[in-house]
């Protein structure tokens, strides 16, 4: 199999659109048409981890974290040791970032998972921005033609559905300028026709050639086109899970599973005063919000859907201060710690969808921090 094949597995598991703007997903480094027999699943793409997969025969590695965050000014040995040595070797690199952690299944679903969190939603819903709808205003007899025409250059795709549009009855009027040719009527005459108002959606990337084949298309000479920007909400999708567990528990009982899953040495505690004796683990919690790497900013919106425990990956001192003054206990699992198993899930996604494809996880990855 190829790069190119694996790339649209993870891309239909882990879509890119379900990124942050700020993010930099997918394909990073890399021959699209490069055989793979051999893929490497980590959290970051290190010196040390490159030397294992090329030492492994490892042909592609699927990294949580960008190996490629910011843009890169030169791809030398002395500015970007990785990415210059991966091109040298010849191994591809795909990141599964915050695409990662906001989808369904993700991980944050997988943290979810772990404490059995039911009744869960994103604690912030993605939005998504790639479609827009053109509509065009066209005579009942141009409708079939122009519909199609649309279809062809790439409208009208609603998830499984193909050739999607809607239709509404109007009139239309009009006056032709000196020089004009309309299609009814003639110039300097005002006129007032039956029309159709055509909608249809399409990728933003692909609106400049719907609306060139609707012109061609169209009987008008002048074309009444609009495009919108739509807003997307992909069920489900967001950052951070909110849910309930099936009865209250402790927060103790929370922390020894939470450790167990992760593999998470020890984590940081902060609880309001009097939750619980000696230091908030006694306290039984119903509602609990997950969120994985860095949620330190999103607790507001957590604690405002009702959480009583928020878990997460690291969060700053002032935030945590603020957070236990609100009545809210944050358990911090360590950044990595929180988002290995996700990208851990998805590793084994793929191995399951392509049987042939040996997956591996690296043992050189791990957390800079020790507990001391």
């Amino acid at each position: 199999m190829k790069v190119a094949d694996i790339v649209r597995v993870l891309e239909a598991l882990v879509p890119a659109y379900l990124a942050e703007e700020w993010d930099n997903v997918g394909l990073l480094v890399g021959d699209r048409q490069r055989r793979v027999t051999k893929l490497m699943a980590c959290m970051d793409v290190t010196e040390g981890v490159l030397a294992e997969a090329v030492k492994a025969g490892v042909q592609m590695i699927l990294a949580h974290h960008p190996v490629i965050f910011k843009p890169a000014a030169r791809v030398t040995a002395e500015d970007a040791p990785v990415v210059h040595e991966a091109i040298c070797r010849g191994v591809a690199i795909y990141a599964a970032h915050t695409n990662l952690d906001n989808a369904v299944g993700g991980t944050n679903d997988v943290l979810a998972d772990v404490l059995g969190l039911s009744d869960r939603s994103a604690i912030v819903p993605v939005v998504r921005r790639e479609q827009c709808k053109v509509a065009v205003f066209v005579p009942p007899d141009d409708a079939s033609r122009v519909g199609e025409a649309a279809f062809d250059a790439g409208a009208g795709q609603i998830g499984n559905y193909r050739e999607c549009a809607f239709l509404a009855h109007g009139i239309g009027s009009f006056c032709g300028q000196p020089g004009t040719h309309p299609a009814v009527g003639g110039a300097g005459r005002h006129e007032v026709v039956e029309e159709l108002k055509l909608e249809v959606v399409c990728p933003r990337s692909k609106v400049p050639a719907v609306c060139e084949a609707i012109r061609g298309a169209h009987s008008y000479e002048q074309a009444a086109i609009d495009v919108y920007p739509l807003e997307d909400f992909p069920p489900g999708c967001g950052g951070g899970r909110i849910g309930r567990l099936r009865r209250p528990a402790t927060v103790r009982s929370i922390i020894a599973k939470l450790k167990k899953a992760t593999g998470s040495p020890s984590v940081r505690l902060a609880a309001p005063a009097g939750a619980g004796k000696p230091d908030g683990r006694g306290r039984l919690v119903r509602n609990v919000a997950v969120f994985c790497g860095s949620g330190g900013s999103c607790w507001r919106a957590a604690a405002a859907q009702g959480a009583a425990l928020y878990v997460t990956g690291e969060m700053g001192y002032h935030d945590a201060l603020d957070a236990v003054e609100c009545g809210l206990t944050v358990l911090c699992l360590g950044h990595g710690y929180s988002e290995r198993i996700g990208i851990r899930a998805l590793a084994g996604h793929v191995a399951g969808v392509m049987a042939k494809l040996k997956v591996v996880e690296s043992s050189r990855d791990r957390d800079p921090y020790a507990a001391v």
